[in-house]
């Protein structure tokens, strides 16, 4: 009985020793789980910045990606343009250039009928009345087809006392002159027409030598006959 009396003692004192100490193992889980709580929301706050500062970082990249992007795109654009603006003027020009080579060729065509009129003018002289009926109706035709011309933007050249230009002019003759100095035309031969300021036919005209030419070319035929009667008796007295 005793032994089972201190047993219970033994017992006992092991249970209030337990109770003793499980107050300490209760506050230290609880520190625990206080020290989670506090370190969970600074991880967490760690954790949301790393990820925001990667995101930023991901869309400065994709920013500068699609600034690239939209560089490259512009300078497209303003090359495209560019040609784009080229070939419409370039397509304008050809069109213009196009259309004056037509009416150059169909006008060209016209101007040697219109010489045919001038011709005429010069040679009819009427003297009856009928023949001045007619010659003034022939004027009023003339006088029609030099409008047309006019509206179209021909022009005609005046060349008479002008110096030579080979850009204007062709110069079918050329003869000594007292009037005219060396290279100055002396006559329109076949008139020469402007469009819109282009050469639609050159003019056909005769060139003035210079003062003098003639007579030093005579006397250089003349020196040369002499010099051949020379060289002629010099050879019979020889034989």
């Amino acid at each position: 009985m005793i032994e089972n009396q201190s047993d219970n003692i033994d017992i006992k004192e092991n249970d209030v020793s337990n109770q003793d100490d499980s107050p300490d193992n209760n506050s230290s889980a609880e520190d625990k789980i206080v020290e989670n709580d506090e370190l969970s929301p600074q991880k967490t706050e760690e954790i949301n910045t790393e990820e925001l500062k990667n995101t930023i970082s991901n869309n400065d990249a994709r920013l500068e990606q699609l600034e690239k992007e939209h560089e490259t795109l512009k300078n497209q654009y303003v090359r495209i343009s560019a040609d784009f603006d080229n070939f419409r003027k370039r397509q304008s020009r050809d069109q213009d250039d196009l259309k004056v080579q037509l009416v150059s060729k169909t006008l060209t065509a016209i101007l040697p009928i219109v010489d045919n009129f001038e011709r005429a003018r010069q040679q009819l002289k009427p003297e009856s009345e009928e023949a001045q009926s007619l010659h003034r109706s022939y004027q009023g035709l003339y006088k029609q087809l030099v409008e047309v011309l006019k509206q179209q933007g021909v022009a005609p050249m005046r060349v008479v006392g002008q110096q030579f230009d080979p850009n204007l002019h062709e110069a079918v003759l050329r003869e000594p002159s007292e009037e005219f100095e060396e290279d100055f035309i002396i006559e329109e031969l076949q008139r020469g027409y402007h469009l819109e300021g282009k050469v639609l036919r050159h003019a056909l005209v005769k060139v003035s030598m210079g003062p003098g030419k003639q007579n030093s070319q005579e006397e250089v035929e003349k020196d040369t006959v002499e010099e051949d009667i020379d060289s002629g008796e010099n050879t019979s007295e020889d034989v």
